[in-house]
């Protein structure tokens, strides 16, 4: 059975393989100039912007395989009528989807995990200096959790097949869940993996004009972008007075349209002079860098936990639903 699956699967391997291939010699030409730099401080400038691009690329390989490679696993078998044809044989239904989704899971975790191994060790001397390895982008390009969003893509797509029918909806779906997924869960769960650590921060005009972002659209006393060395940050309250109590609007849109003229210089000139005086401060939760591995071990967990529910609903509809 394994032998006839691998047959029915040539022709996508075939174009895995070359991709595979391709990509390979573009990052170990890549990583070999990154580890030639001689000015390593440059490093994030000269190659900050290729790393993104091809994290953020490398992160549309679980949706492509849960579109190309999941969902048209059984929704194809449906569709033609060949299903009839398999689940007549002497192989239950449930051994048959058990080694479809096994052999083919474990090709797009090998695919998944290659891709990022190589990725991985190119980045590795920008990410260093960088010290920006939890972005939402980055983080699931590096290590071990793309082996588990492959994993989770395959087997979302197979699911999705068996319970939608049809190959081109099945495919859509899953496309746009697992990309869901992976700006869910770095938003609503990866921040809680662990109790993050706490640290008050002065907000005085040297400051404030390190952040990136001053005010929001209705005005409010919001600072963003502020970065603690060595960790991601994932909570900033908004300016808080020495009290404790949130900077009123009125005397943040004081400072922000009428501060006073001082000459100064910086990001936000004058702004951050006039706030710098009032003797403010900000709440940051954040999670050290020293934690990566342990959040990456964590997140594969968590997809393969997905992925293995998954499979157990599309073997129990696969038996008892599906004619």
């Amino acid at each position: 059975m394994i032998r006839m699956i691998l047959r029915q699967f040539r022709i996508q391997a075939l174009v895995a393989a070359i991709l595979v291939i391709l990509a390979a010699i573009y990052l170990v030409h890549l990583g070999r100039d990154v580890s030639a730099a001689r000015d390593t401080s440059q490093l994030p400038s000269q190659y900050g912007q290729t790393m993104l691009f091809l994290a953020a690329g490398f992160g549309l390989v679980p949706a492509l395989i849960g579109a190309f490679w999941g969902a048209p696993l059984i929704a194809r078998e449906l569709e033609t009528g060949t299903h009839r044809l398999a689940w007549n044989q002497s192989v239950p239904r449930r051994r048959w989807l058990a080694v479809k989704l096994t052999v083919l899971g474990l090709a797009s975790m090998a695919v998944a995990g290659t891709l990022s191994a190589l990725l991985t060790w190119a980045a590795a001397p920008v990410d260093q200096v960088a010290g920006d390895r939890f972005s939402t982008i980055l983080f699931g390009a590096r290590g071990i959790a793309p082996i588990g969003y492959a994993a989770f893509g395959f087997t979302s797509g197979a699911v999705t097949g068996l319970l939608v029918r049809r190959t081109l909806p099945a495919m859509a779906l899953v496309f746009l869940a697992v990309i869901a997924a992976q700006f869910v869960v770095p938003n609503l769960l990866r921040p809680h993996y662990m109790p993050p650590e706490r640290v008050t921060v002065p907000m005085s005009a040297d400051t404030i004009n390190q952040a990136r972002m001053l005010g929001s659209i209705t005005g409010g006393p919001v600072v963003g972008g502020l970065e603690i060395p060595d960790a991601w940050v994932a909570y900033t309250s908004k300016l808080l007075t020495s009290d404790g109590r949130q900077l009123s609007d009125a005397a943040f849109n004081e400072c922000f349209n009428n501060a006073p003229k001082t000459g100064a210089t910086g990001k936000f000139g004058e702004i951050a002079v006039c706030l710098g005086k009032l003797d403010l401060h900000v709440d940051m939760a954040y999670q050290p860098n020293r934690r990566f591995w342990l959040f990456q071990w964590i997140e594969l967990a968590l997809y393969l936990g997905f992925s293995a529910l998954l499979a157990a609903v599309g073997l129990w509809r696969i038996q008892h639903r599906v004619s």
